[in-house]
């Protein structure tokens, strides 16, 4: 765990870390950011999966892939919260207070 932006970060390297990570983090993990495209599995399903493990766990995407190409793939739903790379941390400070900050 570090601080980022004034944010505690846990990180992991694979998906299944992430998961593993969620059953054992005590605290409440707000946000996850996860890349749309992986090796083991997809952020779709990666979101779905730590949702159920942290209910209220909001999710930013962040992919190379333009929105429209993973949009028109079927990849993520509309609506979610995107981040395209590369990204500036500006940017990335920017998506993440916009998705915590919705309902």
């Amino acid at each position: 765990m570090y601080l980022m932006l004034g944010y505690v970060v846990l990180i992991a390297s694979t998906p299944g870390e992430a998961i593993r990570q969620s059953e054992t983090h005590a605290a409440e993990i707000n946000l996850l950011i996860t890349d749309v495209v992986m090796p083991e599995m997809n952020g779709q399903d990666l979101a779905k999966l730590i949702s159920n493990i942290k209910p209220g766990l909001k999710c930013l995407f962040i992919s190379g892939y333009t929105a429209n190409v993973i949009a028109n793939h079927g990849v993520l739903d509309e609506g979610v919260h995107f981040l395209q790379k590369p990204f500036s941390m500006k940017d990335l400070a920017s998506k993440v207070r916009q998705a915590l900050e919705q309902e």
